[in-house]
């Protein structure tokens, strides 16, 4: 059995083109379970979800299936994944880029019900350039919905859409999420990803994509559970009993109108799960919930997303003031203009998001002040959204200097 996922494949796409549909299909999980998201009917939070793949052997030949094989021929277990499900709505881009700063290859979602691309079809494809993910599937939805021909039109137009971006070759797999048609070609391709090197060795680092407080109200003082985190490791091993650091912390700062002020979290790791499976040490790879000895009022409502984990004494600084060295999209459809001092960009660092002040713009560079302190590996990158029109536009990168 599988117990931890060899690959964070994120979907990305244009909103209502069927991203959590898929995913359920895939994972037989619904993600939107966020009380915001079920009465929008649309993602609003990061969702996810495990799924193990396996390998059915029947009178028909080889499928591939995440639930029990179809003709009831015995199943291998070829590769476990961890879905996240990202919202495609343009005013939560900036949790898109967030969520796509964990992932390691994409399902890159298209409907065939409209023309390609639609506004959020483009910008999720200037972030799989951006971040550089090279592992993507585009899948093809709805095609029960438009008939034969609009299908093969609409495919067409995905074709011409990519050409000339890093994934013109990626396959494109048509699907009917709803009735189970070409699921198990999907998986297929999936199986066959080339899996991410992984760094195992090093001093650990995890992002948190989540954090809840997991008991029900009422419950018992002497029962309560710690808070628990859920994210993703970059690199290194977590065990259980293991003293971790969370930074930037708490902030300490009781008056709101002054400077922030943070303290690093010390806790202990009571528990490591990946979905429903209870594990004694965790890997980089696959998405990983933490349970801790910490009051779960600070972990709760996702109180601590943005953060990192590490052993304690281990991570990185955290920062209010960074100097970017930033890379342009150059894009089309953007005004072509300098930043402006003490302009508000939007800034996806890690998990997280925090809005930054220009101070000074000079050339590549770019200097400025934090609303909100962070924690960040240096070499992680940092997606930097503009205000154009009152909507924030996803218009370039940066590394820390």
């Amino acid at each position: 059995m599988l117990k931890q996922s060899e690959l964070n494949i994120g979907t990305l796409g244009h909103v209502d083109h069927g991203k959590t549909t898929l995913t359920s299909a895939l994972t037989h999980t619904w993600t939107d379970v966020h009380s915001e998201s079920v009465k929008r009917s649309m993602t609003i939070k990061l969702g996810y979800a495990d799924a193990v793949i396996k390998k059915c052997e029947g009178k028909e030949g080889t499928t591939y299936t995440t639930d029990t094989c179809p003709d009831g021929s015995k199943s291998t277990d070829i590769r476990r994944i961890s879905l996240l499900d990202s919202p495609g709505h343009e005013t939560l881009m900036a949790t898109t880029i967030a969520g796509s700063n964990i992932i390691d290859a994409a399902l890159f979602v298209i409907s065939s019900t409209e023309n390609v691309p639609m506004p959020q079809t483009k910008e999720h494809l200037m972030v799989i350039s951006a971040l550089g993910i090279k592992n993507v599937i585009i899948v093809q939805t709805k095609i029960d919905i438009v008939g034969r021909e609009r299908a093969k039109a609409n495919y067409d137009q995905i074709r011409k859409f990519v050409k000339g971006s890093p994934i013109e070759s990626a396959p494109i797999v048509p699907v009917m999420a709803n009735k189970n048609v070409n699921v198990d070609i999907l998986l297929e391709e999936i199986a066959n990803m080339k899996l991410p090197e992984r760094d195992t060795t090093s001093d650990p680092v995890m992002y948190v994509a989540r954090s809840f407080d997991v008991n029900r109200p009422g419950t018992a003082i002497k029962n309560i559970s710690g808070g628990v985190i859920g994210g993703s490791i970059i690199r290194g091993k977590f065990k259980v009993g293991d003293e971790i650091e969370i930074r930037p912390g708490i902030n300490t700062a009781k008056d709101k109108t002054k400077k922030e002020s943070y303290v690093p979290i010390i806790t202990k790791i009571e528990a490591l799960s990946a979905g429903k499976e209870h594990l004694d040490e965790a890997i980089a790879g696959g998405l990983i919930a933490i349970g801790t000895d910490l009051d779960p009022s600070f972990t709760k409502a996702d109180g601590l997303v943005g953060q990192i984990v590490g052993k304690a004494g281990k991570l990185p600084e955290s920062y209010n003031q960074i100097t970017l060295e930033y890379t342009s999209l150059n894009r089309d459809d953007l005004p072509k203009q300098g930043f402006r001092e003490n302009e508000p960009v939007l800034l996806g660092i890690g998990t997280g998001t925090t809005v930054g002040y220009v101070k000074r713009a000079r050339k590549n560079k770019l200097e400025m002040e934090l609303k909100h302190m962070i924690c960040i590996d240096k070499k992680s990158k940092i997606s930097v959204l503009r205000n154009f029109a009152q909507r924030w536009r996803l218009s370039g990168y940066g590394m820390i200097s």
